[in-house]
């Protein structure tokens, strides 16, 4: 059984979504921003969500070192190519790009207050945090240029991390309407009735 301790909206949905792609057990706590279980510091030392309680005990955090984890654990059931597959470098390309990239700007914009110690610099801390997204928004959109999905011909679980962060875009809570492909594969997952399913806890959309 594997614990997952998230809260509607944020970045537990990608890992619930990897989670039931694998059709393994697992049971959700719920985690408020403002009062977390206690001792979740121990699990999750930023506090943050989402953190994910193995079956053999060991937690770890981070969504998509879990969501690799998952695709590591269950091969066979599409969260992502396998290892030594052609579409497995695309892959992992996108899933850093995603993490490491526009999730943490992202980030910038709703907690800007972590990233200066001016009050009167929040407004720029903000300002700065959507042109960076809105870079690496575009950067996505052409990458999907002529494909269907980001790691080649089959949707991954890349796919569903992408449209988490684009319906985070602070300007409208929907990606800008000129990223055309993002669009497009934002539409076709809204579609799917796995991820549709699950969004009518978190509301993305």
């Amino acid at each position: 059984m594997y614990t997952l301790y998230s809260r509607p909206g944020s970045g537990g949905f990608v890992v619930e979504v990897a989670l039931t792609m694998a059709g393994a057990p697992y049971e959700i706590v719920r985690v408020e921003k403002a009062s977390p279980p206690a001792g979740y510091e121990k699990l999750s030392p930023l506090r943050q969500v989402p953190a994910l309680t193995l079956p053999d005990g060991r937690t770890i955090t981070e969504s998509a070192a879990i969501c690799l984890l998952l695709q590591e654990t269950y091969p066979q059931v599409g969260i992502g190519p396998a290892a030594g597959t052609q579409d497995r470098p695309e892959f992992l390309r996108w899933m850093f790009f995603l993490s490491s990239m526009l999730y943490p700007t992202l980030m910038r914009f709703f907690f800007c207050e972590r990233s200066t110690t001016d009050a009167r610099g929040l407004e720029a801390v903000k300002q700065a945090a959507i042109v960076e997204a809105d870079r690496g928004f575009q950067v996505v959109d052409e990458a999907l240029s002529g494909r269907d999905w980001l790691a080649g011909g089959q949707k991954s679980i890349a796919d569903v991390y992408l449209a988490m962060l684009a319906h985070w875009h602070p300007v409208a809570d929907r990606p800008r309407d000129e990223w055309t492909n993002i669009v497009r594969v934002c539409e076709v997952l809204k579609r799917d009735p796995l991820v549709a399913k699950l969004n009518e806890v978190h509301r993305f959309w």
